[in-house]
This record gives structure tokens, C-alpha cells and sequence, in this order.
């Protein structure tokens, strides 16, 4: 499983570091397999690129090799995402997630001839990120099987379509080897069942723990145990997404104590009713867990 990470910031819109570090140790310490650092829940159209570069140089100074770690290079702009990686190399990064050209809406072949020319100028693995909900753009299966075979750099998608049959499509006709992942927490299990790799979360800011069991369960097939896992999340992944991505999130780090629940406009914080829920059902959560752990305390280990 892989985290989307926010990025928290201090009231009056500057990045918050110490809450990043925090964070960081939170999903190190928790069981996530990788870290994807500016995509969409990390706010990244509104960073400047002098505060990506510190955020990306923060992430792996922290994590020094701790954990794997995915930086996002995307925009709707060609030319601006090849200068970027000029500026700030991603030699040091596991891989590169780039999300599909927003508003300019390109045609397929134009989606095409953008990832590859990312592919051909990156010195790391290209993951594509296809969530037309907010890019108004989609990458057809066609062209996502068309770049998979013909770049080997190229190494998987993060499908956040929600279209079921794209993405069968993908999975039936996709190189041996090309990785496909869900974007969308609460489809995750019904499309691992179809044979998806794993995920890019954003609840697993919060549960890292919950939800890479829960991927760890279907891949091993254990599908009893692993729906279990994802209906314990369902209704937080449903009120999370509710009035807008990443203020519901940051409103659970917050009742937590991990990180704020500031954003930069034009987002703005969940509304006060919303916020009540996420916050009772952040306590029934918790109180699951130590019912858990008072059971495991009592019970007699073999």
C-alpha cells in the first residue's frame, strides 16, 4: 500500500514541517509499503516549485531510505513538467507519479505524446495517474496499454477512474509486469478482487495500519479477513471524501493529534456538521482498537 500524503500547513498557509515529520514517522512506524508525496491530496497546484523541491527534499531526508518514496511530477503544462525535473532531479526517488493534463483537456494522443515525453526524459520509473474526476481528462485503456508496451520505464497506473470495465480492460491485456493500482479507497477492495496490485491512499494517511492489512489480506487471498478490513473503513472513506479531498482527511489527522487541518485556498476547511462526524466515528475507531488490544492482552498465546 501506498500513501498519498498530505501536506499540512500552518494556519496562515506556510508549510508545516514538524507536522510533516510527524506524519512521516506516523506512516514508518505503521505498515505502509511506500510513500507518493505531492499528488493530488498533497496540494500541490497550489505549491510553488521552490516549496515542492523543499517538501520532496524533506520527505527523503526524513525518511532516509526508511521507506520507499514516489515524488509527483505532473501538470498540465509539457514543457513545465520536463524543466522541473531539470531543476530538481528524481534520481533519488523510487519513482515518479505523473497525473493526467487537467483542464486543457487533450485528445489521446496528445495524453500520449505527453507521458512520453516524461518517460524519455525520466532517470526513474513513470507511474501514470488517471483520475478524471478532477483532471477532466481521461486516459483510455488504448492509450494506457499503448505506453505500457512501448516504454519499459513505464511501470504501472494509478486507476482512479471508477470505470470497472477500463480497467478489466487494462488488466486483461497489460504487460507481465506493469503494475496496476487503485486511486480510490473505497473501490480498492472489490477491484484487487479483479486483480489490482495495491492502492494509493489517502485514508491511509490516518489508518496506515487498517488499510495495508486489509491489501495485504487480498493479495494472499485471504478475502474473508481483507472485507473485513475494508467495511471497519468504509464509512470514514465515505465522510473523508464528503465535502472535498484533503480537508476531510486533515480533519481526522487533526481529532488524531498528527498534523492540522489547514489548507490553502481556494480549498477551505469541512463544514462544522461534518466535521462532528468524522469525529464520532474517529472514536468508535479508537474504542475498536483497544477492545482489540484488551482482547489480545487476555487471550493465551499458543
Amino acid at each position: 500500500m501506498g500513501v498519498a500524503l498530505i501536506t499540512p500547513m500552518q494556519a496562515d498557509g506556510s508549510i508545516d514541517f514538524d507536522a510533516l515529520e510527524r506524519l512521516l514517522e506516523y506512516q514508518i512506524e505503521n505498515g505502509t509499503d511506500y510513500l507518493v508525496s505531492l499528488g493530488t491530496t498533497g496540494e500541490t497546484a497550489t505549491l510553488s516549485d521552490p516549496e515542492r523541491y523543499k517538501v520532496l527534499n524533506f520527505t527523503l531526508k526524513v525518511c532516509k531510505d526508511r521507506l520507499p518514496v514516489v515524488a509527483g511530477y505532473g501538470g498540465n503544462d509539457t514543457a513545465h513538467v520536463l524543466r522541473a525535473m531539470k531543476e530538481f532531479p528524481p534520481n533519488a526517488f523510487d519513482a515518479i507519479l505523473s497525473v493526467c493534463p487537467y483542464y486543457n483537456k487533450p485528445n489521446q494522443e496528445g495524453i500520449y505524446q505527453h507521458y512520453a515525453a516524461i518517460s524519455k526524459a525520466s532517470p526513474v520509473p513513470l507511474i501514470l495517474y488517471n483520475v478524471p474526476g478532477r483532471t477532466g481528462a481521461n486516459i483510455s485503456s488504448k492509450t494506457t496499454l499503448r505506453l505500457a508496451h512501448n516504454f519499459d520505464n513505464i511501470i504501472g497506473i494509478k486507476e482512479a477512474s471508477g470505470n470497472m470495465e477500463q480497467c478489466m480492460e487494462i488488466l486483461a491485456n497489460r504487460p507481465h509486469d506493469f503494475s496496476v493500482v487503485s486511486g480510490d479507497d473505497i473501490l480498492t477492495f472489490p477491484l484487487m478482487s479483479l486483480g489490482f496490485d495495491g492502492v494509493i491512499s489517502v485514508v491511509g494517511n490516518a489508518y496506515p495500519k487498517i488499510f495495508s492489512e486489509m491489501i495485504s489480506d487480498c493479495l494472499e487471498g485471504k478475502w474473508n479477513r481483507a472485507r473485513e478490513g475494508h467495511f471497519r473503513l468504509l464509512k470514514m472513506n465515505q465522510l473523508i471524501f464528503k465535502d472535498g479531498n484533503p480537508g476531510g482527511i486533515k480533519a481526522v489527522l487533526k481529532l488524531m493529534g498528527i498534523t492540522g487541518d489547514s489548507l490553502r485556498l481556494p480549498l477551505a476547511n469541512i463544514n462544522h456538521d461534518l466535521f462532528s462526524e468524522i469525529n464520532t466515528e474517529v472514536r468508535h475507531l479508537q474504542k475498536l482498537e483497544l477492545i482489540e488490544q484488551e482482547i489480545k492482552a487476555t487471550t493465551p498465546s499458543n
